[in-house]
């Protein structure tokens, strides 16, 4: 619970807005005596608050309730620092062009962190007529599989899900493409610049 809405969370982000605890406990319909001691530290807002409170601070309930204010500084949306997130619940991939809070399943995702790839994990790049052909010599077996593959470029991302028990291939266009990505499920991300 250390990372509950704590209440220096709750008061740097009322002071950024310039709000005063009166403002804000009128915007929530509570005592600002109840914001003074949530920002205190000697109690915490209703959950039923949760979501309110959030827009009254122009945050997301996700990064009010970790505690966390993410910026995105990234405004051109450079697409070679896309990041990948998997849900280990669900396996739903999420993919951000920037820094971002992601969840799922109830689940804060961290962003998965590139390996260069290993003789198990090896991304086989050829051009094929106007195309990349990607293939991984990985197993395609139904509990340990290449998830994804990835080309990524400085103005596009070209995405294909893989299945268990299917091929690990996939084509890709010639489009100034610039990284490959594989994700096995079991032992993560790999990569390999071109």
């Amino acid at each position: 619970m250390d990372k509950y809405v704590t209440g220096a969370v709750i008061k740097k982000l009322r002071e950024n807005k310039k709000m005063t605890q009166e403002e804000l406990a009128d915007t929530l319909f509570v005592s600002s005596k109840a914001v003074s001691k949530w920002e205190t530290g000697q109690g915490f807002p209703d959950i039923s608050l949760i979501e309110p409170l959030a827009k009254a601070l122009d945050i997301s309930v996700i990064e009010l309730l970790s505690g966390e204010d993410i910026q995105n500084r990234n405004q051109s949306s450079n697409m070679l620092k896309s990041k990948f997130y998997v849900c280990p619940v669900c396996g739903n991939v999420i993919r951000s062009t920037g820094e971002a809070l992601i969840s799922c399943c109830g689940i804060t995702l961290p962003p998965l962190e590139p390996e260069a790839c290993d003789e198990d994990h090896g991304i086989n790049v050829e051009i094929v007529e106007d195309e990349y052909y990607v293939t991984v010599g990985h197993p395609m077996q139904k509990d340990h599989y290449i998830s994804f593959l990835a080309a990524v470029s400085d103005s596009r991302v070209q995405f294909v899900k893989l299945y268990p028990e299917g091929n690990a291939e996939a084509r890709f266009k010639i489009d100034r493409v610039k990284k490959f990505y594989a994700y096995c499920n079991r032992h993560g991300l790999f990569q390999v610049l071109k």
